[in-house]
């Protein structure tokens, strides 16, 4: 399953489950997660890979990942809803 099909598998789940979404399409920083989400005051976000992809996080994006969990926020790499649905 291509990215954009995971990705929206993953916003379905999480609007149906009264997170705030947004998708990043463009960001002002390279290497922003993709999906960003806050539920009862918790800011999340997620890095959307294809199916087996999910060790082709760039340094980058482990940066970012690094920085909001830093903040006290939570963020994972997906390749699936699976991954979501066991995180949120």
């Amino acid at each position: 399953m291509n990215e954009s099909r995971i990705q929206k598998e993953i916003i379905n789940y999480l609007e149906k489950n009264n997170y705030y979404v947004v998708k990043v399409v463009k960001a002002n920083k390279s290497g922003v997660p993709d999906i960003l989400l806050c539920k009862d005051g918790q800011f999340c976000a997620i890095e959307v890979k294809s199916k087996g992809k999910k060790a082709t996080v760039s340094e980058l994006q482990k940066v970012h990942i690094k920085m909001i969990k830093a903040s006290g926020g939570k963020a994972i790499v997906a390749d699936c809803l699976y991954d979501v649905m066991e995180e949120f």
